[in-house]
């Protein structure tokens, strides 16, 4: 009788580790905002740094940074054609982050506001956010005595010169924030609500970056053939719904 027990749990044993594997299907839901990283090309880096350099209005009023010298562009328009295909990329990100394919950047956003900073030893950028719909950094200077600078550091965060930005609370494990160092050419591009903010540096040198603003708006073409919505017809729409069956 021992024995007979004893076989039997051999055999249940022998089908619990025979089981054939399963495939289990499964979905990862993606979280937070779309915050995307590209590189400009050098003619275009030249051609915002010739313009930053040559800007003297002072933009100091609208912004949050304790940073030397900020300028607003003489004219933006003549990087609208340039941002026009800025935005179409993030379009194309934005797509295939939510999977939504309604986005149409072309159609509803368009350059606000753009502006130069001129960071030296000791400015920063305390943590905030954006007007508008849709912001971005392009960084067009960074110094060689920065980088070396950032190199040194061995701490756990982006370090002298470094971005933060922040999104949501949580434990250790949840992403929270993403930091880099950027090197010239480099262009963050992130909803205007995302919060982030810039680390100072000691190095006797001077950054040069340039930030905007998209905001939304509708196209003439877009409300063609709208009529104004009447009372009478409000009232019918209601009538309808009030007799409608309930499911």
């Amino acid at each position: 009788m021992h024995t007979t027990q004893q076989n039997e749990q051999t055999l249940t044993r022998r089908k619990m580790t025979d089981d054939k594997k399963v495939a289990i299907q499964y979905q990862m839901f993606r979280w937070g905002p779309c915050l995307v990283k590209l590189s400009i090309s050098k003619e275009n880096q030249e051609l915002l740094l010739s313009e930053a350099k040559a800007s003297k209005t002072n933009f100091e009023t609208r912004l949050a940074g304790i940073v030397t010298k900020q300028v607003a562009f003489r004219d933006y328009t003549v990087f609208e054609k340039f941002f026009g295909k800025i935005f179409e990329l993030y379009a194309d990100a934005l797509k295939k982050w939510t999977g939504d394919d309604s986005i149409d950047f072309k159609q509803k956003y368009e350059l606000d506001a753009l502006w130069a900073n001129f960071q030296e030893p000791g400015d920063f950028n305390p943590p905030h956010d954006h007007g508008g719909t849709l912001s971005w950094v392009i960084y067009l200077d960074v110094p060689e005595e920065l980088k070396a600078e950032n190199a040194k550091y061995k701490g756990r965060s982006a370090g002298p010169g470094g971005i933060t930005f922040i999104y949501g609370d949580g434990p250790r494990e949840s992403v929270t924030h993403h930091s880099f160092f950027p090197k010239s050419g480099d262009m963050y591009i992130f909803p205007a609500w995302l919060k982030h903010w810039v680390y100072p540096f000691k190095s006797k040198c001077t950054r040069i970056s340039v930030s905007g603003n998209v905001r939304d708006y509708i196209r003439i073409k877009d409300v063609r053939g709208l009529k104004p919505v009447e009372a009478k017809d409000v009232m019918k729409k209601l009538t309808k719904k009030e007799n409608c069956p309930h499911n």
